[in-house]
């Protein structure tokens, strides 16, 4: 494929980066025909390790169509970090209400004018625990409806044994081995032309991680679980089952307080009777 719009920055990150990954990760990268020659598009890739964003990077960059993630927009503001974001063509996040949907609107640009926008529907680290794509946000869906452009399910196994997520050291040895299989376009057409609800986005963001999740099976060669990890889900249930502790254990103490006065007035009789 032919290298477009890399950029000095982009090639300085690459002379950084790609000796440590190289040295640290073997690679095994399947699907690379699925990554459009032409035209704007969206990867939508699983997030199971701190360094995957580097390792996912190396293999785009490879294919000659260099991903704008969408970061942090304290990441921006200064230094040599802030310089290569800016120079590379990453896309700001930020997280003030009346700014939240200024990432969206730069990721429908990069796509307009033919650039390749990576997303991590998921939004961080999942929290499953055994590895597998949690429940997605809705950003990729909406600028995937938004363009009609072309979504390439990703996923990627390997990093988060080299690092597993919300670890502090790395796992060294044995050398480990970066999986990636990026799959065909996510038929989206159903949802074309449509009222963009809230339920839509949902349903359309569902149909990507799921595809997201089929590749991540074909790698695992196991079965995922029928129903994706929630956060908001586990969350809600963690409440629950506070409460209905902090509830069974009020209760205990009501009960023991009549026993408890009891053994309280008995002691001051038998203190009197010592005099």
């Amino acid at each position: 494929m032919p290298r477009r719009r890399i950029g000095f920055w982009y090639r300085l990150a690459a002379v950084i980066c790609k000796p440590p990954l190289v040295v640290l990760l073997r690679r095994d990268w399947r699907g690379i025909e699925h990554i459009p020659v032409e035209g704007g598009f969206i990867t939508a890739v699983n997030h199971n390790s701190h360094i995957d964003p580097f390792a996912y990077a190396h293999f785009q960059y490879n294919t000659g169509r260099v991903p704008r993630f969408l970061a942090k927009s304290g990441l921006f503001k200064k230094g040599f970090v802030g310089a290569a974001m800016r120079g590379t063509g990453q896309i700001p996040v930020y997280r003030e209400s009346t700014d939240a949907l200024s990432a969206f609107r730069a990721a429908i640009d990069a796509v307009d004018r033919g650039e390749c926008v990576a997303f991590y529907p998921e939004g961080t680290l999942t929290r499953d625990p055994a590895g597998w794509p949690m429940t997605g946000k809705t950003g990729a869906a909406r600028v995937a409806l938004q363009t009609k452009c072309p979504v390439i399910p990703v996923a990627q196994w390997g990093c988060n044994e080299l690092l597993p997520p919300y670890a502090k050291k790395p796992h060294l040895l044995p050398r480990k081995t970066h999986r990636v299989l990026a799959g065909p376009p996510v038929d989206l057409t159903p949802f074309y032309d449509r009222e963009m609800t809230a339920e839509l986005l949902k349903e359309a963001t569902e149909v990507i991680m799921a595809a997201i999740t089929r590749q991540l099976e074909e790698i695992r060669g196991e079965k995922a679980p029928e129903t994706p990890y929630d956060p908001r889900r586990e969350r809600i249930e963690q409440r629950r089952r506070t409460q209905a502790q902090t509830g069974t254990q009020r209760g205990g103490q009501q009960a023991a307080s009549p026993v408890q006065s009891a053994q309280t007035a008995q002691s001051a009789q038998e203190e009197g009777l010592g005099k």
